[in-house]
């Protein structure tokens, strides 16, 4: 009965090698490709604008916040409690509205970001699937990912980047 158990083993080890080694795998560097597109170039330099825009306001607002802060507390000791709790309550609604500034800011930023992004990556992957269905690979894997072990496969890159037209 033991030997039955090894030889089952053995027989199932054998199979299993020659499945994975009928599999074809290659790598490609999807942060290359990707930094590579034209597309994406474009999309970064938007979305870098519109950061860079939604900034400005809000630096604007916060500067604007910073000199009535100073402007009430040099006027403050001259002015009553009363005049004092109502300023303080302005800058406390100042500072909420840039706080509300930042998240819709960023919530734009990441709405935006995704709609551009959209159509890159199925571009992308329209080509991965293009290139793996002319080479026959059963699986592109990234070659940045982490969990990559091993790597000694064909690289699919060129490939790729031959596929959307870009060096």
């Amino acid at each position: 009965m033991k030997k039955l158990s090894v030889l089952f083993a053995a027989v199932m080890m054998v199979v299993s090698v020659g499945m994975a080694k009928a599999q074809k795998i290659a790598t490609l560097d999807v942060v290359g490709v990707l930094n590579a597109m034209p597309e994406k170039k474009k999309a970064d330099t938007d979305l870098k604008t519109f950061a860079d825009t939604k900034q400005a306001e809000i630096k604007k607002k916060a500067d604007a916040g910073q000199a009535k802060l100073k402007q009430y507390s040099e006027e403050a000791p001259k002015k009553t409690a009363e005049e004092n709790k109502a300023r303080e309550g302005e800058l406390q609604k100042v500072q909420e509205e840039i706080q509300q500034m930042q998240e819709k800011a960023q919530k734009d930023f990441l709405a935006k970001q995704d709609l551009a992004y959209e159509p890159i990556e199925k571009k992308l992957n329209d080509a991965v699937s293009k290139v793996a269905k002319a080479n026959g690979y059963d699986y592109i894997m990234d070659a940045n990912s982490t969990s990559l072990v091993y790597k000694a496969g064909p690289d699919a890159t060129a490939a790729v980047k031959k596929e959307l037209g870009i060096n």
